[in-house]
């Protein structure tokens, strides 16, 4: 499964969606840190295929995870040359310009 938490700002619709085995940890290598908040990415449990759905309306997407990243890659959301992994965790960013 997948959490995900979904915000609107304006025009915007953001999306934080994490590998729910991850939410609440947090990751460390280097000068990098990434806490995965549960307030953030936490608030809904969904499918890989709603996280589909969702991130095609997406303007914003925070992802962490090689299921949730892997799925973005694969709908070309996101260059796989531009995943971070830290401390192992894939972590990817997408702005869509519209």
């Amino acid at each position: 499964m997948i959490s995900v938490g979904v915000y609107h700002q304006g025009d915007d619709l953001l999306i934080g969606a994490c590998d729910e085995d991850l939410l609440g940890k947090t990751y460390k290598e280097g000068k990098l840190h990434l806490h995965v908040d549960k307030h953030f990415y936490g608030k809904k449990r969904i499918s890989k295929e709603s996280l589909k759905a969702i991130l095609n309306d997406a303007t914003i997407a925070n992802l962490v995870g090689d299921t949730c990243v892997a799925i973005a890659i694969e709908m070309g959301l996101v260059d796989p040359s531009c995943v971070l992994y830290i401390d192992g965790v894939a972590h990817a960013q997408m702005v869509r310009m519209l």
